[in-house]
């Protein structure tokens, strides 16, 4: 093997064209199961390393020197993207206890800042609940800033808010701060009387914080060294940190823990999970020295979610689980059952299993039950009144009624006391709304849908010049794969226009439909982009995500090439201008496909490419590796999972063929996935390809897994991406007509 060094990429001085970085062989054996691969890149994991550091340096030069001619069409679509964007703009006030909160974005300004102002109560509800109308740009009397986002962020590498909670009585405020990426956060309280910050500061926590409704004591977690979060922690206020009580502990490495007070916030409820079984505790606030009370126990091997509440003045306890029921269902059951073994407790049904529909998930206001469900891939919501849950007098399901085929409906807030429910819509080609759902009433029955914002999209945007349609892919195995397919309405079905193939299909999420302004850019190019709805993901209930993880994981890969086939064979495109795009675990996903069907693709966008997963998940110390088992099966114990992952994972699976043009994206400071595994993985297609395309690595030396902080630096990395592919396909003009106006 050559022991050539890390060679800086530069562009000849002869002009020629610029030569990659090609890092030093140093050969490393990992040995499992009786089976030897010799990595020859390993080296690149050493992130102190001043060589790696260069070698990093050197990547990020070549793909400069490559992608240079794609720099005026990288900042037409960033023009494209900020002209289509109202700069200056806010959310709609959101209420609780007292006050209205929302935040404000101004025009040249990064970061958002967060704002409340004082709410009336008028003795009527639904006035009482309409949120005060706010402008942008204009200042309401008696405004608060709570938060200035752009302020905290002066002289910091890198901001991001990983959770913030208010006292009941309006009066603390605590929020949590990110300056590096990495998902670690430092909290500090604010009395906001004073606008001073009170002496306690908590540092190194994770996502989530909450007030005890007497605002004495602050919630918070904490992750372990692998990044599991594995601790919730008590922190009186005005007492050292260092005595802040472990309110409970996980020590089981593959199990996930996180918290939120109940709905009525009579209970703090800590959810301990991993995607196959979990287990609920709750603590009671008017009995906290009693500690904790397990709902159902883990061993029962049943996945659920609880929330306790009172029921005609009774306690009582809503369960979303699957015991006996795949798709999840909900039930009620009474405290005292629980003292009973599993198969005597009586549990009354309120939503029975169907296999057609799958239940998301299911809260509670005062009045009504709060129901997510997804039934033909779409998310819905559906209310239910409290009175008669769980008896014969149950009232039937009221569901809020959108006019569009393909779209996303789900509550975004609900406040207990509150006589609507805010939902959020979105579609394709609707931007995003906001509305509360006023909650059925005898007066009212079917309740009613009041729009408080539409956002606004700039440019001369109109959701007629898009045609979004629902189409299916048949699968190797006669599966039908959903496609959403999304086109500008002047392309005609005659095979020529480009394609862009774009899939997830892990950990049970759903691609669901959502507006976004940047993919414009692509559409008004006329690229027919296909969203392919794999199996792994959740669309079609939890046996469509059964099918596509562990030994059924390759069908995730098989089915997007047959949405890629799909598309090819659609009249619409020319098979030769396809591209592929996907992130994270939709990073193995692309590399996945471009060994398995490299000529099938004329490029493939690769973002915080997960592709060397069997290194990662074979080293237990590495980030969230212990949670990935469930997923992907455990190699480290069983032979037969490593054999299974060992013949697909991207980076062992490199062979010799012409690959397409390929770009990495990636983040040094991701936690998430690691920016070695994008780094060896080009390495070993540099070296593999018969072909004569640039593979590239993009490299941002600030962000974290979601890339960088801001939005005009995020803004820019879209338009990077969207660029590299519009100009690999040849589809870098507008349309006629297209485009900003």
């Amino acid at each position: 093997m050559s022991h050539t060094s890390s060679a800086p990429a530069a562009v000849p001085a002869n002009g020629s064209a610029p030569q990659p970085p090609v890092a030093k062989r140093v050969p490393s054996r990992r040995e499992h199961h009786g089976d030897v691969f010799v990595d020859n890149y390993e080296w690149l994991r050493d992130k102190e390393s001043a060589e790696v550091v260069e070698h990093l340096k050197a990547e990020n030069a070549y793909q400069e020197a490559v992608t240079a001619h794609q720099a005026p069409l990288r900042e037409a679509i960033f023009q494209e993207i900020k002209g289509r964007t109202q700069e200056t703009d806010l959310s709609v006030p959101s209420r609780k206890d007292g006050w209205w909160y929302y935040s404000r974005s101004v025009e040249g300004k990064e970061y958002s800042i967060h704002c409340r102002v004082v709410a009336r109560n008028t003795g009527d509800p639904v006035t009482d609940w309409t949120p005060p109308s706010v402008e942008p740009g204009v200042e309401i009397p008696g405004e608060q800033v709570l938060l200035d986002g752009n302020v905290e962020a002066e002289g910091q590498p890198f901001f991001s808010i990983g959770g913030a909670a208010v006292t009941i009585d309006g009066n603390l405020y605590a929020y949590a701060v990110d300056n590096s990426g990495d998902e670690r956060f430092t909290l500090r309280i604010k009395d906001l009387r004073t606008r001073e910050l009170l002496p306690d500061v908590i540092e190194n926590i994770f996502y989530g914080v909450a007030f005890s409704p007497d605002g004495t004591r602050i919630f918070y977690t904490v992750v372990d060294d692998s990044w599991r979060p594995y601790q919730v922690k008590s922190h009186v206020l005005g007492t050292p940190v260092a005595e802040d009580e472990v309110l409970y502990q996980e020590d089981d490495a593959a199990m996930w823990l996180g918290f939120d007070l109940a709905s009525d916030r009579r209970h703090l409820v800590l959810s301990i999970g991993c995607s196959e079984f979990s287990e609920t505790r709750l603590l009671r606030f008017d009995d906290y020295d009693a500690g904790l009370s397990t709902v159902i126990p883990r061993e029962e091997h049943i996945l659920y979610e609880a929330e306790p509440f009172l029921l005609a003045g009774k306690e009582t306890l809503l369960l979303t689980h699957n015991k006996d029921a795949i798709n999840s269902m909900v039930s009620l059951v009474d405290p005292f059952e629980l003292t009973k073994p599993l198969a005597e407790q009586h549990w009354r049904t309120v939503v029975e299993h169907s296999d057609d529909v799958r239940v998301n998930g299911a809260g509670v206001t005062s009045t009504h039950l709060v129901l997510s469900i997804r039934k033909d891939t779409i998310e819905r919501v559906q209310v239910l009144p409290l009175a008669g849950l769980g008896t014969p007098e149950q009232a039937a399901p009221v569901e809020p009624a959108f006019d569009e085929e393909l779209y996303t409906a789900g509550v975004s807030s609900s406040d207990y006391e509150a006589p609507v429910i805010r939902m959020g819509y979105t579609s394709y080609f609707t931007p995003s709304r906001v509305y509360d759902f006023v909650l059925p009433t005898p007066e009212l029955p079917s309740g009613q849908l009041l729009l408080r914002k539409e956002s606004p999209v700039l440019g001369g945007y109109s959701g007629e010049d898009y045609v979004a349609t629902r189409e299916w892919a048949t699968a190797d195995d006669g599966t039908r794969i959903p496609l959403s397919v999304l086109r500008h309405i002047s392309v005609q079905q005659d095979g020529t226009a480009a394609g862009l193939v774009y899939g997830y299909g892990s950990y049970e999420m759903s691609m669901d439909p959502g507006f976004g302004v940047a993919r414009l850019s692509l559409l008004d190019r006329g690229i027919v982009m296909v969203i392919a709805h794999i199996r792994g993901g959740g669309e079609l209930g939890r046996h469509w995500y059964d099918d596509g993880k562990k030994f059924s994981k390759k069908n995730t890969f098989t089915d997007f090439i047959a949405a890629t086939d799909w598309l090819a064979g659609s009249g619409w495109v020319d098979p030769s201008r396809v591209a592929a795009m996907g992130g994270s675990a939709g990073g193995l996903l692309m590399g996945a496909i471009a060994n398995m069907a490299p000529e099938k693709y004329a490029a493939v966008v690769a973002q915080v490419p997960f592709v060397d997963p069997l290194t990662s998940i074979l080293d237990p110390e590495l980030p969230l590796s212990a949670l990935e088992w469930e997923e992907w099966g455990n190699p480290i114990t069983d032979p037969a999972a490593y054999a299974y992952m060992k013949s697909y994972t991207p980076y062992e699976n490199v062979r010799s063929v012409p690959y397409p043009k390929i770009a990495a994206v990636t983040s040094f400071n991701d936690t998430r996935v690691l920016y070695v595994e994008p780094a060896k993985w080009v390495q070993a297609l540099r070296s593999a390809t018969t072909g004569s395309e640039p593979i590239v690595m993009k490299i941002e030396m600030d962000g974290g897994h979601g890339g960088a902080s801001g939005r005009y630096v995020q803004w820019r990395e879209r338009a990077w991406d969207y660029a590299f592919v519009a100009d690999s396909l040849r589809a870098t003009e507008l349309l006629p007509g297209a485009g900003l106006k």
